[in-house]
């Protein structure tokens, strides 16, 4: 055992009870100690460095939880994967003793048992920086950029009213629509079948924003006879919500057939949201995010990047925006929308966007694969507008939003940075101000 570091340790560990498998954490982590199976995200601590990049951003504070260890006997990661809830405090004599055991009868070291001081954290976080430098240039990653605060103006947003561990452990909502918002025919398979639903919540308190999220938890059991965890779907419908006035709220929902790999596969929550009924009653549990959120002032500029069901919050971005414009109270700066799907007939809302007024909002499409063209993805489209973007990437007053599949995380941001340093920016310095000032907010699963 090595008696130059403290028997006793933090060890940092993700509550299942709370957490929406939303990703955020595993996609963030610069030195991936975060994995997941079908149920739980977990802490590899022989990989973690305490950095704690994976701190602000999680929507539920799921992420923000710790349990004093021996260090010669952490959770393992086959044991945090079988957790329902996370295990109680071991008994610090209980510790001690283990320690004292594997050290001998001597008890040599014991007066070193301490938790993890800051400065072995700081050292750890520094002794990794240095490692990448030496090393040579290091993989993009364009996690580092996105943003933790929201902007500025920003509304304040409600978080975790209704949860395991809030006084109401969920909110029942009514589902008052359900309309397949992709093309429907000969070329429209399953595959893409996006349902626009609407739950509706009475006269129970449930504020939202624009890029806030809520989890839906589908009824029974999973394989090992376990109630379903909650499934997050973020909301696409502004503040005062998708019937103006009413106490209601809309998700893009698309149903899902095939994993990753192509498998078949039927999700649990998509096929349940798909198939609900008008009048049907679900569990709802938050709402979820407090930094995917919107500028609020006069003249803000609004970029908007995003993929399939990654649409939602940015319909909820610009319907906000419309309704606005409609009052004549306020003064909107630029919207920029770039869409990407693999053809029109699968992309969400299709119809809708057409009708947008040309002065209200900048529509750029982008199709992987349509018959007869070449693939074009949202960041060849940005490239296509550079001149516009880099002159928004150099306002302050100027906001990035990317949603979508993790896959087109790096695309895109590598795009804004060439956009970037091609009309005579540096990054370096404009990546950290994005980060800082909540300018770059990436929501990507």
């Amino acid at each position: 055992m090595d008696m130059s570091q403290p028997p006793l340790v933090k060890q940092h560990l993700i509550d299942p009870e709370i957490c929406i498998r939303c990703n955020t954490c595993e996609a963030i982590c610069p030195v991936g100690a975060i994995t997941h199976d079908s149920r739980n995200y977990v802490v590899d601590v022989s990989k973690c460095n305490w950095c704690n990049d994976c701190i602000s951003p999680c929507p539920t504070g799921s992420i923000d939880n710790y349990r004093t260890v021996a260090r010669i006997q952490p959770y393992s990661l086959e044991e945090q994967l079988g957790w329902d809830v996370l295990p109680t405090e071991i008994p610090r004599a209980e510790l001690q003793a283990l320690v004292d055991a594997a050290q001998g009868a001597s008890g040599a070291g014991t007066e070193t048992a301490a938790e993890a001081a800051p400065a072995d954290v700081a050292d750890a976080s520094a002794a990794s920086s240095a490692s990448a430098e030496l090393g040579g240039a290091a993989a993009f990653n364009s996690a580092q950029y996105g943003a933790s605060v929201p902007p500025w103006s920003a509304a304040h947003a409600y978080t975790n009213l209704y949860g395991p561990k809030s006084a109401r452990k969920t909110i029942e909502a009514t589902v008052t629509g359900n309309v397949r918002v992709t093309e429907v025919g000969k070329q429209a398979g399953a595959d893409y079948d996006t349902h626009h639903i609407v739950l509706d919540f009475g006269s129970m308190p449930f504020p939202v924003l624009e890029g806030q999220s809520i989890g839906i938890i589908p009824p029974g059991t999973d394989d090992k006879g376990r109630a379903h965890h909650a499934r997050q779907y973020s909301i696409a419908s502004p503040r005062n919500g998708e019937r103006p006035g009413y106490n209601n709220l809309s998700l893009t929902v698309k149903r899902v057939l095939e994993d990753h790999q192509g498998q078949p596969v039927r999700g649990v929550g998509s096929n349940y949201m798909c198939d609900l009924k008008v009048g049907d009653k679900v569990q709802v549990i938050g709402p979820f995010g407090a930094s995917f959120l919107m500028p609020n002032h006069p003249r803000s500029h609004i970029v908007m990047i995003c993929t399939g069901t990654g649409s939602a919050p940015m319909r909820a971005i610009t319907e906000w925006r419309r309704r606005l414009r409609q009052s004549g109270k306020f003064e909107g700066g630029k919207l920029k929308l770039y869409f990407g799907a693999r053809t029109p007939a699968e992309l969400p809302y299709f119809g809708p966007l057409q009708n947008l007024p040309k002065d209200f909002i900048d529509i750029h499409f982008a199709f992987s694969r349509e018959a007869g063209k070449p693939k074009r993805y949202v960041q060849d489209a940005m490239r296509e507008s550079a001149a516009d973007l880099a002159a928004l990437l150099a306002d302050p007053n100027a906001y990035f939003y990317v949603c979508g599949l993790k896959a087109m995380e790096e695309g895109v941001v590598l795009a804004l940075r060439d956009i970037a340093t091609q009309a005579g920016l540096n990054w370096d310095t404009l990546g950290t101000a994005l980060k800082q000032e909540g300018r770059l907010h990436l929501e990507t699963y």
